[in-house]
């Protein structure tokens, strides 16, 4: 290894001029106030993050350090998470799951806003929807019948894929098959106007399990989140 003194001759044959006594200078020099108080404030800032899960930003990292009698400036916590490479989880943009497809011919709206039924498997209504996780945006759709507002099917996946929708319906009709009450002529499919119930090769599925097709609106089906409390913890319905 090369020594100081050395080192600093180099720098200066280059133009540098570096004192040897200004290196020993600043390294015996007393640390600052100021890195003092930042190296406390780090420490703090690092444990409010990370006992929050490392969502919190820096107004709320502030926030918290007030509440424990820590005063500190805005900027000053700012300065400090970015040195420690934190920031706080941002808010995505809005989703969009009901997207009308114009090009798809439609059912008539058999229902009318008329949710009720007399008894089990006879109208069905299906929706669309998103949970927000840790890992991403899940879309799920799911099948509730009117009767009994249970949820019958449902489906997740990471992507809107087009296998979502019907894989809701084929648990639903698995499902009452298996417990002896095999739904299929006479049952109402009712669901909002989006792309992915009115394709050609869901539609196609109805009618192969003997299923009549209900369209309503855009967003339309969506209300079931009134009368079914289950449905009323969803981030959109």
């Amino acid at each position: 290894m090369f020594g100081v003194e050395p080192i600093c001759k180099v720098a200066t044959s280059h133009g540098l001029r570096i004192a040897t006594s200004t290196y020993y200078a600043a390294k015996n020099r007393a640390t600052s106030p100021r890195s003092v108080r930042d190296a406390e404030l780090k420490r703090q800032i690092s444990r409010v993050h990370a006992d929050n899960f490392g969502v919190y930003g820096v107004r709320k990292v502030r926030r918290q350090l007030y509440r424990e009698g820590i005063p500190v400036a805005p900027c000053t916590v700012a300065r400090l998470m970015r040195a420690l490479g934190l920031e706080g989880a941002r808010r995505g943009k809005e989703v969009r799951t009901t997207i009308r497809d114009d090009g798809h011919e439609q059912a008539c709206d058999l229902l009318k806003r008329d949710f009720t039924a007399s008894r089990p498997n006879e109208r069905w209504v299906a929706y669309f929807t998103y949970v927000t996780t840790w890992s991403g945006l899940v879309y799920a759709a799911f099948v509730v019948d009117v009767f009994s507002r249970a949820i019958v099917g449902w489906s997740a996946a990471t992507s809107k894929r087009a296998k979502l929708v019907p894989a809701a319906l084929d648990m639903a009709l698995w499902r009452r098959d298996r417990a002896g009450t095999p739904a299929g002529l006479g049952l109402v499919h009712h669901s909002d106007a989006c792309s992915q119930y009115t394709s050609f090769a869901f539609t196609a599925h109805l009618l192969e399990a003997g299923i009549d097709a209900s369209i309503g609106t855009v967003g339309d089906a969506v209300n079931v989140r009134s009368w079914n409390p289950r449905l009323a913890r969803s981030r959109r319905i």
